[in-house]
Order: structure tokens, then sequence, then C-alpha cells
């Protein structure tokens, strides 16, 4: 089916008190970034939000799902009219993916 356009402008618009949110489009769905980091696919018009420990911590009981067949699971926002938990949700997530890019780094 494909995401919308003007889904994935909305979504990216209703994160962007987490930081420099930008779309890239990749086989017709959507990639987001958060001030350069990578953390989430938007799919089908579904916005997917990479899992990590603290992310997990901070929110137990969300839902997860593959983004696409064959992928890992993901976070699922199923609300991003009221964007308050995914907000802070991205920024959990992309604190702790730019921790852990940065310790690779080190190494």
């Amino acid at each position: 089916m494909g995401t919308h356009p003007d889904y994935a402008a909305y979504a990216a618009e209703q994160l962007s008190q987490a930081g420099n949110i930008r779309l890239r489009k990749m086989f017709g769905e959507y990639g987001l970034y958060c001030d350069g980091t990578f953390f989430a696919v938007i799919c089908d018009d579904q916005l997917f939000i990479k899992i990590t420990p603290q992310g997990e911590m901070a929110f137990p009981d969300l839902p997860k799902a593959p983004p696409y067949e064959g992928a890992k699971d993901s976070f699922v926002v199923e609300d991003v009219d009221d964007p308050t938990m995914a907000v802070e949700l991205t920024r959990i997530t992309c604190e702790t993916l730019r921790k852990a890019a940065s310790q690779k780094r080190r190494k």
C-alpha cells in the first residue's frame, strides 16, 4: 500500500519537539532521523520506533510489531495525534542510539 506523504509529514511534525526530525523516502515508505540519528520508519501510514532497553523500561506496555515482513519488532505508535508519549520515546531512543554509536567508535 505505501505511506501517504501527508501522513509522513504530519508524523514528523508531531515529533518535532524531540529534535530536528528529517524524513527520507525509502522504497515507498519513510525513514525518520532525529538530529541525524535513524530511529524509526513509517510503513503503511503507521509509525514504528526502534526498540531500546531504555525505551522498554520507560514504556513497557507499548505494542510491538515488525514494520514489514522479515524486520525486527519495533514499538508501534498508534496515536500520533497526541505526541507526548511519542516525543519522549523518540528522545529516549535517540539518546540511547547515539550513546551506543559513540561507544562503538571509541573501541
